[in-house]
């Protein structure tokens, strides 16, 4: 689970393929995350640089090591795998540096949990489809969570996600070549507004 959790921190703000990256190396430089527990902050933001803002993620990394090694006096991360939801994503958040996002991540994609984690894509799609009204991403999580069948939360967020990053991007969106253009609240509006 801790794998989990550094690798989500480390997909922030950067590619898959530099976050894959990131991580590689920063498993080779440290064999265990107690190695990295022990280091300066520094040593951990060198082989992650690949993925960016490495002064400001290996900080982050090592306090959350620290963190969870104060807390528990150890680094497994377990037991969350019967935890229930809230227990784990209430624990997951006590770390500095980790949000909701970050929590529902590491809970869908390390335990297969059916939450619904907000990243700035499927907060964007979310809205502009009419799912949610205009929230916070912190408050889409409990409205989305609300509405979205639990079998479907995995698809669903995958393809939110892919949907934003190639077709309802923030700028230059294309509504034109759009699957769900029909049942979407913005495009009915821009074409209101357009006519």
């Amino acid at each position: 689970m801790l794998d989990e959790l550094i690798y989500t921190i480390l997909s922030q703000n950067t590619t898959a393929k530099n976050c894959n990256e990131a991580f590689r190396r920063l498993s080779e430089r440290f064999r265990t995350w107690d190695e990295a527990r022990l280091a300066r902050w520094e040593e951990i933001a060198e082989p992650i640089r690949v993925g960016g803002l490495a002064n400001r993620k290996a900080p982050r990394i090592k306090r959350l090591i620290e963190q969870l090694h104060e807390r528990q006096g150890s680094l497994e991360l377990g037991w969350i795998a019967t935890a229930s939801e809230a227990e784990a994503i209430d624990f997951l958040m006590g770390f500095d540096g980790v949000g909701r996002k970050t929590a529902t991540c590491v809970l869908m994609f390390g335990l297969g949990r059916p939450v619904m984690p907000v990243d700035t894509h499927v907060h964007r799609v979310s809205t502009r489809l009419g799912l949610i009204g205009k929230m916070s991403p912190e408050m889409a999580h409990d409205a989305l969570q609300a509405i979205v069948p639990r079998e479907d939360a995995y698809s669903l967020h995958i393809n939110m996600v892919t949907h934003g990053r190639l077709v309802c991007r923030a700028r230059g969106l294309e509504c034109s070549r759009c699957c769900i253009s029909g049942d979407c609240d913005y495009y009915a509006e821009q074409s209101e507004t357009n006519r």
